[in-house]
Order: structure tokens, then C-alpha cells, then sequence
């Protein structure tokens, strides 16, 4: 928690000379699957969370929904020639749970079973490495009505479903991670409900964090018993928290979001306890009664590298009542125990999402995983930006998404030159995409004509 530091403009390429990162560096993109799969009922899958709430009126912009989207489930060929034709070495995409095993309990479905293996063969064939993510956001519907994330029976079925997934993919899938963003699953599902699957409570919002992370634990000692060799991780996203002035309460206010945002989750995985401020900032919303002996043991099974997603920074300052502004999110119901604490704009330049641009956060943040958590391997696996875009003659002129690229491949170098083990880089996203609530109205796809080499614009 540090200063602000000013982002570099935006739409404007650094003309400083192109950076060569270390050998070995793993250059990639990212996706997920209910954004960009289609298919929604087709190959024996059944409906997830996100299913559901998009298809409930007013849960998404415009009622936009998943049930096409990129059609990725059809186009899987050409989706990989694409991604060889822009010198892609890796690809992170996530594997769709309902598809895997509808209902959530269970065998596996066949079929949805070889749409990834087929995936997996295509990306080998290509000289692209699969990046697997077992968990991004459709947990199977059933399993919500039985309780959802809050309820701690789901922590074991994911794990049962890891399971079967490890035993199809195994042999051919090297990297793999467990859960995506456990903060959204938790605070922006159980919390504000702006994501499926729409509920609003703080209490379950906490436990559905603590039951994300158990069933992360369960799901990398399952993997590590099928596959000993495969490496193993997690992805958090993350954001430097900074205090709006010196204040005390300024402080306060940033080490409480800081500690929702970031250490909610780092603490158990990383050093197998909660922080003890954060339990005490929770008190009046759970007595942590839901975690049982053993839990924190089985969230912190050992990992072999860390993913991390950064997007923005958090500035915050303490409570001014009346004064507290809800877009996304920022909304109270995210931050249980910590509503009032007030989220600053500093009036520097945002993307499509209104969040707003740092680079050197970037820096900051991988730094402080390194330093004050873990030496394990990092890997960027999420990092993009949204603009609104215009075809012109055919293509996309998109100088502010190459130049957001640009800022923040110099800051990963930047670490990396720092002393963090930084070993690769997941551009959000490989293609324009369902974007959750925001429906299609959001685009974080790269669409310039200029192709992917693995080193920073120029």
C-alpha cells in the first residue's frame, strides 16, 4: 500500500527501444470458457450459473448471453490457426465444468470430454502449450440449488470433477490452475450479485471464499496425485491498494480493501492462515464458524507457481456518509465488514471499463507477491484492457489497446530486472468476448492487424 504513481499516457507507444525478455519466457493469451464457447446445449452440457442469470431479465446489459458467443465449440480449428498465425507459445482457456460433467455429480460426458482433448491436440500440433483452468465462473446449476460455493459439499464435488478432468488431460496438459479469480466468484457472485449466481449476502460471500479456496486444495492434491510431474497453481487477481492522502483513516480505509481484495485469499494459499485484522474486520458479518480443523492445511497443499491478474488499482479513502458511489465493483456488497470505505477517482485516463490505467501497479504488485509471500514462479495470466472500437477499411486502429499493451509489458520487465521471478505473460483476451454482465458491450480482444512476436510494440 504505497502512493499512487501516475500511469503513462494512454495511445501512445513508448519510443524507448524494444525489451528482450528472459529465454523461456512463456508468451500466451487467455479465455474462458462460457465467453467465448457457444454451445450452450449442445454435446450433452447443462446449464451453469451463468446460463441462469443471463437468461434473467435485467442481469445483463441489453440481455446478452453465452449461448453463442465466439462459437469457439465449432470454429475450435481455425480458433488455433489464429493463434499460431499471431506467434501464440501458450493458451489459457478454461474448461467448462457442466460440459465436463453435467449436473455436477457424477461420470464424465464423453463428448464434452473430447472437445477438449481435440482442443489440446489441435494446440500441441501448433506448437502452443495448453494452460488449463479447471474453474472460471460456470459452476453447474444443480450445485448451486444444492447451496452453491457457500455450502461446503461443493469444495469436494470440484474436486471429484478434477479428478476427471486430470484423468482425460493428464498426459498431454503440463500447467494447470485451479480456480480463476476466487475473488469475483465470491464477492462479486455471493456479495453485490452483479455475477451469477446473483446472490447478495456478506456472510456467504465469505464462505464461498473460504469453500473456492478449500476446494482449490482438494482439487491441487488430487492433481498431484494423478500427475506428479504437472505444474501446479492458482490465479488471483490483485490490485495495489493506496490510501487517497496520509490520513489515518485514509490508511485504515486501504489496509481494510486491502485486505479483502488481496489477502483474503494470498494468506490461506500462501501461508495457511487468514489475517488476523480481516477476521476481526469480519466479526460483525461471520465467526469463521465454517472453517474446520484441517481446512487451512488443505488450502495451503504446496503449489508450484502463482497466476496473477492485474487490471487496475484500488484508491480508497475512509467513510463520509451519503458519500459511497456502487458502479460495479466498487459497490458496498462486495466489501463486507467494510461498505463505508469510499473508492477515489484520481482523474487519470480509464479503460472501456472505467478502470483506471497503472502500470507501474503492475510492478508493485508482483513485487509484493514476491517479496512478502512466495519464490515461487509468477506468471501474468491475466493483463488487458477494453476501448471502444472502430472498423475502419477492415481493421481496427487500436493505438490505445498497443499502447496499454506496451506500458505494461515494460512494467513486467521491470520486475523481472527487479529480482521477481516473472516466467510468463496471458494477454485478455485472444478475442472479443462475452464480457460477463457487460454482455457484448465490452471489447478486451486484440484486433490490430500488427502480429504477436513476444517482445513489446515498437
Amino acid at each position: 500500500m504505497s502512493n499512487p504513481a501516475t500511469p503513462p499516457a494512454v495511445g501512445v507507444l513508448d519510443e524507448r527501444a524494444p525489451l528482450t525478455f528472459p529465454p523461456g519466457f512463456l508468451w500466451g493469451a487467455a479465455t474462458a470458457a462460457y465467453q467465448i464457447e457457444g454451445a450452450a446445449a449442445e454435446g450433452g452440457r447443462t446449464p451453469s450459473i451463468w446460463d441462469t442469470f443471463s437468461h434473467t431479465e435485467g442481469r445483463t446489459v441489453a440481455g446478452h448471453t453465452g449461448d453463442v458467443a465466439c462459437d469457439h465449440y465449432h470454429r475450435l480449428g481455425d480458433d488455433v490457426r489464429l493463434m499460431a498465425g499471431l506467434g501464440l507459445k501458450s493458451y489459457r482457456f478454461s474448461v467448462s465444468w457442466p460440459r465436463v460433467q453435467p449436473g455436477g455429480s457424477g461420470p464424465a460426458n464423453a463428448e464434452g470430454l473430447d472437445f477438449y482433448r481435440r482442443l489440446v491436440d489441435e494446440l500441441l500440433a501448433n506448437g502452443i502449450e495448453p494452460w488449463l483452468t479447471l474453474y472460471h465462473w460456470d459452476l453447474p446449476q444443480e450445485l448451486e440449488d444444492a447451496g452453491g460455493w457457500p455450502a461446503r459439499d461443493t469444495a469436494a464435488r470440484f474436486a471429484d470433477y478434477t479428478q476427471l478432468v486430470a484423468d482425460a488431460l493428464g498426459d498431454r496438459v503440463q500447467y494447470w490452475t485451479t480456480l480463476n479469480e476466487p475473488w469475483c466468484s465470491a464477492f462479486l457472485g455471493y456479495g453485490s450479485g452483479v455475477h451469477a449466481p446473483g446472490r447478495s449476502d456478506g456472510a456467504d460471500a465469505v464462505r464461498a471464499g473460504h469453500h473456492l479456496m478449500l476446494g482449490h486444495g482438494l482439487a491441487v492434491q488430487a492433481l498431484r496425485a494423478a500427475r506428479p510431474a504437472a505444474q501446479l497453481g492458482v490465479t488471483v487477481n490483485l490490485y495495489p491498494v493506496t490510501p487517497a492522502t496520509g490520513s489515518p483513516g485514509d490508511s485504515d480505509a486501504a489496509r481494510r480493501i486491502d485486505g479483502l481484495a488481496n489477502r483474503f485469499f494470498l494468506d490461506p494459499i500462501l501461508r495457511g492462515q487468514y489475517p488476523d485484522d480481516l477476521v476481526a474486520d469480519l466479526a460483525k458479518v461471520t465467526d469463521f464458524g465454517h472453517v474446520r480443523d484441517g481446512d487451512l492445511a488443505t488450502i495451503a497443499t504446496p503449489l508450484d507457481l502463482v497466476g496473477v491478474n492485474y487490471y487496475s488499482r484500488h484508491v480508497v479513502a475512509a467513510p463520509v456518509p451519503g458519500e459511497q458511489p456502487e458502479p460495479y465493483w466498487r459497490a458496498p456488497s462486495n466489501w463486507p465488514g467494510s461498505e463505508d470505505v469510499r473508492f477515489v477517482s484520481r482523474g487519470v485516463p480509464v479503460t472501456d471499463m472505467d478502470w483506471e490505467i497503472d502500470a507501474p501497479g503492475l510492478v508493485e504488485t508482483l513485487r509484493r507477491v514476491h517479496e512478502e509471500y512466495t519464490d515461487l514462479p509468477l506468471y501474468v495470466t491475466e493483463n488487458g484492457s477494453a476501448f471502444v472500437d472502430a472498423v475502419i477499411d477492415g481493421q481496427v486502429d487500436d493505438a490505445e489497446r498497443l499502447a496499454y499493451f506496451d506500458a505494461h509489458l515494460r512494467a513486467a520487465h521491470q520486475a523481472i530486472s527487479a529480482g521477481v521471478p516473472l516466467r510468463g505473460y496471458f494477454a485478455w483476451s485472444l478475442m472479443d468476448n462475452f464480457e460477463w454482465a457487460w454482455g457484448y458491450t465490452k471489447r478486451f480482444g486484440r484486433s490490430g492487424p500488427q502480429r504477436w512476436t513476444g517482445r513489446t510494440a515498437s
